[in-house]
């Protein structure tokens, strides 16, 4: 379907709400297997009850899945192709859709390259990615774009792989800016789902059970991952389209942002000041705006998610900031946390739910629940070092025996796996450990301004004649 942003009568489609389903798999010791990615399918089909489906019961509203950089599949892919692929961590893997038209798509592949030279990064090749849309409806198919992948590689003078991830984030972004404003507009348009050296994703207006069969690439056994987030579609605050389904590129999200209009507000308010040491003013420049129009409410927040996490904080860190717990008038809670939402209660407003997020930067993967608690998230681990976590329980068959530990997330509690220290973090260590990193309470005492401290008003209005007026 075509994305549609004006209301029609007395509909607007500001006050629609969604229910999605969201679940991951994940291997606690960070061991790859193509089993991860398999078993997070079949969660993703289990969850068929929370997508949703057109007039046609095989048009999706859209459904995905985020997996680490297979790189063994991906070498052996571009050998096919003529080119060598560097080690992991020294290239890029983009996801990216393009108009079916053969002269938009070449007009943007062109912009695109362009834009890497200007940034100095060398794209060694695009790859077709073989899709099977034999099952998929007519409504979907009517806008399906070509997918193709796209591997870019890391100059040499950038040695540190988190620096490269960063500029592959400025490129995705002005690539972006660039195409859509300069390429003529059709019913697909240009979108990359994703550009990363740790992970990639494989979406599309589907349905839950029709992404396994559509990317033939999820069925190889050269395909592994740690660990595979999916999500099953059902919003109605945006009409589907193969971008809008999830995961996106850091999360993925069950609910809605009741709050957005006011984030956004906010946002756009202050993002032409922001600055960074891991930015230049021109890299700055060429990824505002942060997030775009005719965006579905979860795109927006993981724009931000984005941005605050390659601008120098973790991911449970920016989790914290944009959904923190109910502190305001909470007596109990420990001061040192309460300073840290206090602290950046002043730099960003709540994204309040009610919303159930799974959140990854491919190195951690974790959930959080919202501090009204209204979405339900659920997980168990089992004695072989894996956590499924979903929607609801049983997604996944699992053997009672096998069940370490199981429970629900609770109000504005997080749920991370430290797949590279090989762990569950357990709330209160985490954010602890977050909490302490700065002395926020004492940059509170010394810097906030208390209404009592302020000087009485220079001038006294007394009551005034109305001939004196």
């Amino acid at each position: 379907m075509n994305e549609q942003n004006n209301t029609a009568g007395l509909y607007d489609p500001s006050f629609e709400h969604d229910a999605c389903g969201i679940g991951f798999v994940a291997n606690i010791k960070g061991n790859k297997s193509h089993k991860n990615i398999s078993d997070a399918l079949t969660v993703l089909e289990n969850m068929e009850h929370r997508g949703a489906c057109g007039c046609e019961n095989n048009s999706g509203d859209g459904a995905g899945i985020m997996i680490q950089v297979p790189h063994e599949f991906f070498f052996d892919e571009c050998i096919k192709l003529g080119v060598h692929l560097p080690a992991f961590g020294k290239y890029g893997v983009g996801m990216v859709f393009f108009p079916r038209e053969i002269r938009l798509r070449e007009e943007c592949r062109e912009i695109f390259n362009r834009c890497a030279e200007k940034l100095g990064l060398e794209v060694l090749a695009y790859r077709k990615v073989p899709v099977n849309p034999s099952n998929v409806g007519p409504t979907a198919l009517s806008v399906e774009p070509e997918i193709e992948q796209v591997f870019i590689i890391c100059p040499d003078h950038i040695n540190n792989p988190v620096d490269f991830e960063r500029k592959l984030f400025v490129l995705r972004n002005y690539a972006s800016h660039t195409i859509n404003n300069t390429v003529r507009k059709d019913t697909i348009g240009f979108y990359l789902a994703s550009l990363s050296y740790k992970t990639v994703i494989y979406k599309g207006q589907l349905t839950s059970t029709q992404v396994r069969g559509y990317f033939p690439d999820l069925e190889n056994k050269r395909v592994v991952s740690a660990f595979g987030l999916v999500h099953s579609r059902f919003a109605t605050n945006t009409f589907p389209s193969w971008k809008l389904a999830q995961p996106f590129r850091f999360i993925a999200h069950n609910g809605e942002i009741n709050t957005l209009q006011g984030n956004l507000n906010w946002l756009k308010s202050g993002e032409h000041g922001f600055t960074s040491p891991f930015f230049s003013k021109e890299e700055m420049e060429m990824i505002l705006p942060v997030v775009t129009s005719g965006q579905s409410d979860s795109a927006c927040l993981d724009n931000v998610v984005e941005l605050l996490s390659l601008t120098g904080r973790s991911l449970p860190h920016v989790m914290m900031m944009l959904i923190p717990e109910a502190w305001d008038g909470n007596e109990q809670m420990d001061s040192v946390k309460k300073a840290f939402y206090e602290y950046h209660a002043s730099l960003m407003e709540p994204w309040d739910g009610p919303a159930s997020i799974s959140f990854t930067d491919g190195k951690i993967i974790g959930a959080t629940l919202d501090r009204n608690g209204l979405r339900p998230s659920r997980y168990c681990v089992t004695t072989d070092d894996r956590v499924i976590m979903a929607s609801e329980t049983g997604v996944l068959p699992v053997d009672p025996s096998m069940i370490k530990e199981k429970g629900r997330l609770q109000p504005g509690k997080m749920f991370v796996v430290d797949m590279e220290q090989g762990r569950i973090i357990s709330d209160d260590e985490l954010k602890q450990t977050i909490c302490s990193q700065k002395p926020y309470g004492e940059w509170l005492n010394k810097y906030k301004i208390r209404l009592e401290e302020l000087p009485e008003p220079r001038v006294m209005f007394t009551h005034l004649e109305p001939e004196q007026i």
